[in-house]
């Protein structure tokens, strides 16, 4: 989960296209990307005013969407199969990857641009670059300051950089980068793109915000392996992603083919049918449902289940998982509310998991404990710091909570990084550098059902729920749990007389858009709450509810860029792919970096980039990448430093069976490659799926934590 302070959030434009195409049959890319020159009737409602949260910079006009993807333009490779590990555990030198890169796609017209001086001589005996950018100002992802330079890219590599105008090699498409910023491709270490990549191959709108890797299978939650002898394992798991981490159901449904059972079955099913590189953890969840069944949920495994469990994620770190991941947070529950499956785990059990992903090269841990809401119990400090000794490997949690009216947080929540460094561990802390725009409603499954006590009022039935909600000893008794202890973060969420009315649905509110709920409740002399629920109420609880945030003052934002200068914190925990139509969190990128050039400036653009790039590289152990460097990967963003911001969050309908989601579109990017193929140009997908699975070992090195 990431901080989820508000943002600005439009109103949505919801697709419906003229002669629209018969669904794609599950498993085609559904999602309607940025190009082509197709046209869809959108129908705009009127948005309210700026909420007074938003730093947002001006959204651009919407481009049309098509009614069609893109054709991709990569063939799928091979099957990977890596062979077992060996006997003896540790870190070795594996050979590098001999699958060739995609070959560069056709560039559209807007990409060749001419170049000061115009084509650069071809010399006798160099082979000709695929790609030339002259004259930009290169971020290279060490920290080390910016410098000005041709970039050639040849094979999905970085083939040369030389001082402007001395490159002798020609190339077959050039551009003229004068002006503009080149940096690494940006990493997301914390997604829940698992599902979306088989309807969106361009695992937007991250893509746009110039992310070209992304980690997945997080929390403990992954689609695979999946039981062949239980069909009705997929229907829970589909069930559990749509509860816990609110992907649409008919999305999951109808977008994803689910004919794997092994994990490694399922990365084949993504391998060469994706614009962006990506990694996978193995879930703990779904190894107990494999092996356990219902069981899985309540009960503890016996010693032969364990033993199967162990097997199940040897398998799937041979295929190519990353590692572990794993949940224990109260928040955390399936479709049939019931605590998820990892939640029954024993530190016995955890423990036996990771020293398995210590068996792996390349490999590492995530986990959530109920503290990373708030502050860490003892135990649960000695159960991370046990984790990721036993495993010898990294281990990443989230979301790290920066707010100054809590001074004390910060510091306790490093206490694990601090005891595990000594016990021959790592800890990691993610956490967000924006206020994640986000909206609430009593409604529908939001933030507020995770206040201790509340689900259980926010679940009846509407008519039934109004009723209780409008008790005035109901009312009282659910503020005393959002101020308890126990409610930990969340407890900010209740600070209802600061929160902003978004859109609404009857008479009775006409006028209330964009209003505070503290001056409405002064007017109508009622306390804040109260006033709140008589708005939802009279719109049946489907009003939409902006919080503003209590994190946005001088002083958090001091002690956030104090605490992103520790050496086990890092930026992330954008949550993308999941949370659709609550956050929006993608574009933390986009957002982070014009914050840093022309609004706050708490960290400078070289600082800036390596922390999106070349810190997350490390962090997994990723080969040749994250930084701009002779023989890296290409993976690249171009963008103009006068421009870069991200636009507000807006609700659109482009899912598969129409279900809603977040996007927000990127400013200032002028172009991403992937591996040296442009995926997006201004802000535009190109229909190339460049991107690679990232698999363990064979794309990720051990990361010592000795």
């Amino acid at each position: 989960m990431a901080s989820r302070a508000a943002s600005r959030i439009r109103p949505g434009r919801r697709s419906r296209g003229r002669g629209r195409p018969r669904r794609p049959r599950p498993g085609h890319a559904r999602i309607r990307p940025r190009t082509g020159p197709q046209q869809v009737r959108t129908a705009r409602r009127t948005g309210p005013p700026p909420h007074p949260s938003a730093t947002a910079a001006r959204a651009e006009p919407s481009a049309p969407w098509p009614t069609a993807l893109p054709k991709p333009t990569a063939p799928a490779p091979a099957r990977y199969r890596r062979p077992r590990r060996a006997a003896a555990p540790g870190p070795t030198a594996l050979p590098q990857p001999t699958a060739p890169a995609p070959a560069p796609t056709a560039p559209p017209a807007a990409e060749a641009r001419p170049r000061a001086g115009g084509s650069a001589p071809h010399a006798k005996g160099t082979t000709m670059l695929d790609h030339l950018i002259t004259r930009a100002t290169v971020v290279d992802g060490t920290g080390a300051p910016a410098y000005t330079a041709d970039v050639g890219i040849r094979d999905g590599r970085i083939a040369v950089i030389s001082e402007p105008g001395t490159g002798t090699e020609a190339a077959r498409t050039a551009e003229d980068a004068t002006g503009l910023v080149l940096a690494p491709g940006f990493v997301d270490p914390h997604t829940h793109y698992d599902a979306q990549l088989f309807w969106d191959p361009y695992a937007t709108p991250s893509l746009n915000h110039g992310v070209t890797t992304v980690a997945g299978g997080n929390c403990g939650f992954t689609l695979a392996p999946l039981n062949p002898d239980r069909p009705e394992d997929a229907d829970y798991t589909r069930r559990m992603m749509s509860k816990v981490e609110g992907m649409s159901l008919v999305a999951l449904e109808e977008g994803a083919p689910w004919n794997w059972h092994t994990f490694g079955e399922y990365l084949d099913a993504l391998d060469g049918r994706i614009a962006v590189n990506a990694g996978f953890m193995v879930g703990h969840c779904a190894l107990r449902r494999h092996v356990m069944g219902p069981d899985a949920v309540g009960g503890r495994p016996a010693d032969e289940q364990l033993r199967q469990m162990l097997t199940l994620l040897h398998d799937a770190m041979d295929a190519g998982a990353w590692g572990l991941s794993t949940t224990q947070s109260s928040t955390h529950s399936d479709g049939d509310g019931n605590p998820v499956a990892s939640r029954h785990a024993e530190p016995a059990e955890l423990l036996a998991l990771s020293r398995a992903v210590g068996e792996h090269e390349g490999t590492q841990l995530e986990a959530i404990v109920a503290g990373c809401l708030d502050r860490f119990a003892d135990e649960e400090i000695d159960l991370l710091v046990e984790m990721s000794a036993a495993a010898g490997r990294p281990l990443n949690w989230n979301v790290l909570t920066v707010d100054a009216a809590v001074p004390e947080r910060v510091p306790r929540q490093l206490v694990p990084s601090e005891r595990a460094r000594r016990a021959g561990g790592r800890i990691v802390a993610l956490t967000m550098p924006i206020l994640t725009p986000m909206n609430m409603s009593l409604g529908t499954f939001c933030a507020l059902n995770l206040i201790p006590g509340w689900g259980e009022i926010l679940g009846l039935p509407v008519p039934e729920r109004i009723a209780r909600l409008r008790d005035p000893a109901v009312r009282a008794e659910m503020l005393r749990r959002a101020a308890s202890k126990e409610a930990g973060v969340f407890r900010r969420l209740a600070d209802f007389e600061r929160y902003v009315i978004g859109d609404t649905y009857s008479a009775a509110n006409e006028g209330l858009t964009g209003r505070v709920v503290r001056d409405i409740a002064a007017e109508r002399g009622q306390d804040p709450f109260r006033c709140l629920v008589e708005i939802c109420a009279a719109d049946g609880l489907r009003t939409v509810l902006w919080p503003m945030p209590t994190d946005n003052d001088p002083a958090s934002w001091a002690l956030r860029a104090e605490t992103w200068q520790h050496e086990d914190v890092l930026l992330g925990g954008s949550d993308a792919g999941a949370h659709l139509d609550r956050m929006c969190g993608a574009p933390y990128t986009t957002r982070f970096l014009g914050d840093c050039l022309r609004g706050r400036k708490l960290v400078g653009l070289e600082a800036a980039v390596k922390m999106l790039t070349d810190d997350p590289a490390r962090l997994f152990g990723l080969r040749e990448r994250g930084r701009i460097t002779e023989g890296h990967h290409a993976d690249l963003v171009l963008f103009d430093p006068e421009r870069i911001d991200a636009g507000p969050a807006t609700l659109v309908h482009d899912l598969p069976g129409d279900s809603p989601r977040l996007d927000s579109r990127a400013t200032g990017i002028v172009s991403v490659r992937v591996n040296g193929v442009e995926a997006i140009r201004d802000d535009r997908v190109t229909g190339s799926v460049p991107g690679r699975v990232l698999r363990s070992g064979r794309d990720t090195r051990t990361v010592s934590t000795k």
